[in-house]
């Protein structure tokens, strides 16, 4: 047959067309296999994505430990929740790998995760996804939960198992502490972040370093036989171990946590320390929260003990008695006119605090005993302002402990108008930090010797076990010898022994406790003058004992409690310090003493008993009776026979004759209340704090059902009124006369 030209050159074409590919072919293969790169991408790398998979191992972050090795904070198990999209993962349809029914899965999902069924839905939707997780609320799922979700055999549902901070103490010295959390970097990498307190301040001590593997996979992600494994093992973190004990601590949390109940203070504080080394063995504020759930962390996320000052008030007193001892400027027989003290060229007196009435003429040692201002402004010139400046700077006012621990402050010495050094020596004008007092208290429970206080006790490593860091007792000053120590111990155990004694709800059965009270005044930050009121002040108790031997501080400070009408502030305080000094002596096996007694008697039934011999008989217990009537013999009394009697408490005894009135100015609520109760009188309250004026005389007889109307003031509103009425007397003197 006779070919056609056409077909030839249609032949040829076809021909020079496959040439033409095939060569670009071969040009394009030969240029892979020279280069090993295809559209820029080296295709090594994109084979070893696909099929070497890499895996971090997370360095276990360091345990935190108290002082005996238990644990405050850990890793534990966590699981993260991760759904599968990509159906390439299956290959039984029957027994699926991935999300089939992403509605159905939702719906599931919703019974475990606190997230709505619609958000989950939508994450199960994403398009071309192989796999997505579910935030926050996929993340540090427990053991438990992953079991429950598991069991619910819910398709392409699998979890990631790593580490999770975990404090199994719930709020136990949490902004101490701190807390540590997952954060995301901008690669997708997690890492375990401390964010405050000692997780945050030893972050890199704690954290370690994380390590890795490597394996090649199938397909799938599965290991292939025999395939190699290249491991690089993780670094673990180191251990801290704190001066802190778990069992005082956990004393001192649950007194806090009773008080703040009771009382719904501001604020609180409370500092356990050891005074020979200034090893800090419990401390705790208020608010709080718990460092699992961060539950209360927006009330407050100041640790105040570290990083806020105030005024502490009359506690202040106890070291400008042991500067006047170790200047021999104190004579505890010597006497003194209480009241009012005058700063030359300025108009308003220093005051005692019952409104600078005083109590006459009294010794120095029963002015420490009532806390009298006046005392200690009469103090200060026998020592000297230069001098006194100095013992300030020697017990360390003014600067940092350097606790350890990131914004602590230093507190203000206000020193320099001669008011200003007055009102410092009794606790006013001049700022400090919880811290600043235990270590200047030290110096007088510890013979002179001043210990700076500290809460890290070592770091060790987890692997070797050997101690990497380790903190020793630190002397960082000597304000006061020996000999002025022990006389400020001795007199200072007086203010909770004495019957004048401010410190009296502080005794503690079987052991001598020698400290002092306070009540700073608080500036209003609106208007910078001290506020006013009954519960305005800053309650405060600072106490060491034994006080001959004391092996133990406690420092406790309540701000603006809610106080009842017949309560004080030393109330509330005495009812954290005083469990948590007797419960922490015990523990640490400081046997009490048996001489130590807090005349805690039973009152006497005085029924029938003639007035005399009854008085006679309360006062030898160490009560103050308080006759209403002019009777002969006792027909009733309160409180009942059988109280427990609390030393120098008024005890009301009614006669069988005519009821008279006594006078009750200064008396407290609870103490006119017994009068009102035992005369059967209509009691009318008008006011807080003390008792200024009565309507019925004193020594008047009354009727019962009869009114009784009494006007009560705090201490500071009676200065406030004083204040007033000397500034209107000044205004009539300067008046012209007509």
């Amino acid at each position: 047959m006779k070919k056609r030209p056409s077909m030839n050159i249609g032949a040829a074409i076809l021909f020079g067309i496959f040439g033409l590919l095939f060569f670009v072919l071969m040009v394009r293969f030969v240029t892979i296999q020279v280069t090993g790169e295809a559209e820029g991408k080296v295709l090594a790398s994109q084979a070893a994505k696909k099929y070497i998979k890499s895996h971090i191992l997370e360095a276990h972050r360091g345990t935190i430990y108290d002082r005996k090795g238990e644990v405050v904070a850990e890793d534990t198990s966590a699981y993260t929740l991760v759904a599968i999209l990509d159906s390439s993962v299956t290959t039984d349809p029957k027994k699926p790998n991935h999300v089939t029914d992403p509605s159905q899965t939702a719906r599931k999902l919703a019974q475990f995760l606190d997230m709505k069924e619609s958000e989950i839905y939508e994450r199960l939707n994403k398009e071309g996804a192989y796999q997505v997780e579910f935030g926050s609320a996929g993340r540090d799922l427990s053991h438990q939960m992953m079991l429950k979700i598991r069991e619910s055999d819910i398709p392409g549902i699998t979890f990631r198992k790593e580490a999770k901070r975990f404090y199994p103490n719930g709020s136990f010295a949490s902004h101490l502490i701190g807390f540590a959390q997952k954060t995301t970097a901008d690669n997708g990498d997690t890492e375990t972040v401390g964010k405050m307190g000692i997780e945050s301040s030893f972050n890199d001590v704690l954290s370690g370093k994380d390590g890795s593997v490597e394996y090649k996979s199938d397909v799938w992600g599965y290991l292939l036989p025999n395939a190699d494994e290249h491991v690089t093992p993780p670094q673990d973190g180191d251990d801290i171990y704190l001066t802190i004990d778990k069992k005082i601590q956990t004393f001192l949390e649950e007194a806090l946590n009773q008080v703040q109940k009771q009382y719904k203070p501001k604020k609180m504080f409370a500092i356990v320390s050891d005074p020979k080394t200034g090893k800090i063995l419990a401390m705790s504020q208020r608010p709080t929260f718990h460092p699992d759930t961060r539950e209360g962390l927006l009330d407050n996320w100041t640790n105040f003990i570290v990083e806020d000052t105030y005024e502490p008030g009359s506690t202040m007193k106890a070291f400008s008695l042991a500067a006047a001892i170790n200047e021999g400027k104190f004579n505890p027989n010597e006497t003194y006119q209480s009241g009012k003290y005058y700063v030359d060229n300025v108009p308003n007196p220093i005051r005692d605090h019952n409104g600078g009435d005083g109590w006459g003429t009294i010794s120095y040692l029963e002015g420490v005993q009532r806390s009298s201002n006046v005392a200690f402004a009469n103090l200060l010139d026998k020592i000297g302002f230069d001098k006194y400046e100095g013992y300030l700077h020697d017990f360390g006012f003014g600067e940092k402990t350097n606790f350890g621990m990131p914004h602590e402050a230093k507190g203000s010495i206000l020193y320099h108008y001669p008011i200003e050094k007055y009102t410092t020596i009794f606790g006013q004008g001049t700022t400090v930090t919880p811290l600043q007092m235990i270590q200047a208290e030290s110096a007088i429970a510890n013979d002179g010797k001043m210990m700076k206080p500290y809460v890290i006790s070592k770091v060790v490593d987890p692997n070797t076990k050997s101690v990497v860091k380790e903190t020793k007792p630190e002397v960082v000053g000597n304000p006061i010898t020996k000999e002025s120590a022990e006389k400020a111990r001795e007199y200072l155990a007086t203010t909770v022994t004495s019957d004048d004694g401010t410190g009296r709800r502080f005794a503690i059965e079987g052991y001598t406790v020698a400290g002092k009270s306070g009540s700073g005044q608080i500036p209003d930050p609106e208007t910078g003058r001290y506020m006013i009121g009954k519960e305005n002040y800053l309650f405060s108790f600072m106490g060491m004992a034994p006080a001959e031997n004391p092996q133990l501080i406690v420092y406790v400070g309540i701000q603006q409690p809610e106080l009842e009408n017949i309560e004080v502030g030393s109330d509330p305080v005495s009812q954290v310090f005083n469990p948590v000094m007797q419960n922490s002596l015990k523990y640490l096996n400081i046997k009490p003493q048996e001489k130590v007694s807090l005349k805690k008697e039973e009152i006497p039934d005085t029924h029938g008993m003639a007035v005399e011999s009854a008085k006679k008989e309360l006062e030898k217990m160490g009560a103050s009776p308080i006759v209403v009537g002019n009777g002969i013999e006792i027909v009733k009394q309160i409180p009942e026979p059988g109280s427990k009697l609390l030393e120098g408490e008024r005890v009301v005894l009614k006669t069988n004759g005519e009821i008279t009135i006594p006078d009750m100015k200064g008396w407290s609520v609870r103490d006119v209340f017994k009068v009102a109760n035992i005369a059967g009188l209509k009691i009318n309250m008008v006011g807080n704090g003390y008792a200024v004026s009565q309507n019925i005389q004193p020594g008047s007889p009354v009727k019962e059902n009869e009114p009784l109307v009494v006007n009560f003031k705090t201490p500071q509103e009676q200065l406030e009124k004083k204040k007033t009425d000397e500034a209107a007397e000044e205004n009539e003197e300067e008046r012209p006369l007509n």
